[in-house]
């Protein structure tokens, strides 16, 4: 099985992190786990191509945002809450206010 990793707080950067949230996909994902909590990736994907959502996983993943744990087949993401915060305070309140165009 892959390891899944995730960058230690200390080299989360603004850049990384606002690149990663330029992307409307990465942005709605964000927005939703931030409203619900954990969700698989199977909850996530909106009905598009796996592959695609990878991609959009491993970017937020890469940026410090997003947090995966595998429990068994499944991949339960979560926002990195106290880690984003540190780095940018109230980013996770404006993003919860953003409104999205539809996909």
């Amino acid at each position: 099985m892959r390891v899944i990793t995730h960058p230690q707080p200390e080299l989360m950067n603004l850049p990384q992190i606002f690149q990663a949230l330029a992307d409307p996909i990465r942005l709605e994902i964000v927005q939703r786990l931030t409203i619900t909590g954990p969700l698989t990736c199977g909850q996530l994907n909106g009905g598009r191509p796996k592959s695609s959502m990878s991609h959009h996983y491993k970017i937020l993943r890469d940026a410090g945002l997003l947090h995966t744990e595998v429990v068994g087949k499944e991949h339960y993401n979560s926002l990195r809450m106290a880690d984003i915060q540190a780095v940018c305070p109230g980013l996770l309140e404006v993003v919860t206010r953003a409104t999205l165009p539809a996909l």
